[in-house]
């Protein structure tokens, strides 16, 4: 584990000063949305995850291709990730870290 410094002006630096990178992955589970809600009930489809119907940037694409439902209606999965670019960090380059 590596120590990242969040500075007051919004910037992610490393240990040593270098810049720090924070890339995020986004996606899709399980869709759950409640099919019986107008009778009270509660069903879901559950198809396991968001299959876009169309290209990326296009209406088509925020439609489930599996179960047909809106992408908001699936389950929603963050990851966040910091990548170092400086040479001295243990899993970026050769030098330094236990």
């Amino acid at each position: 584990m590596w120590r990242v410094i969040l500075h007051s002006d919004g910037t992610v630096r490393c240990w040593n000063n270098s810049p720090v990178t924070i890339v995020k992955h986004v996606k899709y589970r399980e869709c759950c949305r409640n099919l019986a809600c107008r009778i009270g009930g509660h069903i879901v489809d559950r198809c396991s995850e968001f299959v876009a119907y169309g290209a990326e940037g296009t209406s088509a694409a925020m439609t489930c291709a599996t179960c047909g439902c809106h992408r908001n209606f699936h389950r929603k999965e963050e990851q966040i990730q910091l990548v170092c670019t400086c040479s001295s960090h243990p899993t970026t380059g050769t030098g330094g870290g236990a």
